[in-house]
């Protein structure tokens, strides 16, 4: 009877692991490695909304310029990897 409840917590562990832990771990690390890669002139929507291009890259920040030309500079964490994907791929017909 013991046997059976520790595998079945064993279990619970391993799903809980292969459901929730690793797809977040995967998205941070793509996070990552996407603000990485962001260089001057790419266009990026922030998590706050705000839709502009890279005008300067800084160590922790960006300074991204906005369509009116007011430039605002945004700390590296604020850009969202989905909604800049969603910007920058080109719409099928």
């Amino acid at each position: 009877m013991a046997t059976q409840q520790i595998v079945m917590l064993v279990l619970i562990v391993v799903v809980f692991y292969f459901f929730m832990i690793r797809p977040q771990v995967k998205k941070q690390k793509d996070q990552k490695n996407f603000v990485n890669d962001l260089k001057k002139g790419d266009k990026v929507v922030t998590t706050a909304g705000a839709h502009g291009k890279i005008a300067e890259v800084g160590e922790t920040t960006f300074l991204i310029e906005h369509e009116s030309g007011h430039k605002t500079r945004y700390d590296k964490s604020a850009i969202s990897l989905d909604a800049s994907k969603a910007l920058n791929t080109p719409v099928k017909a």
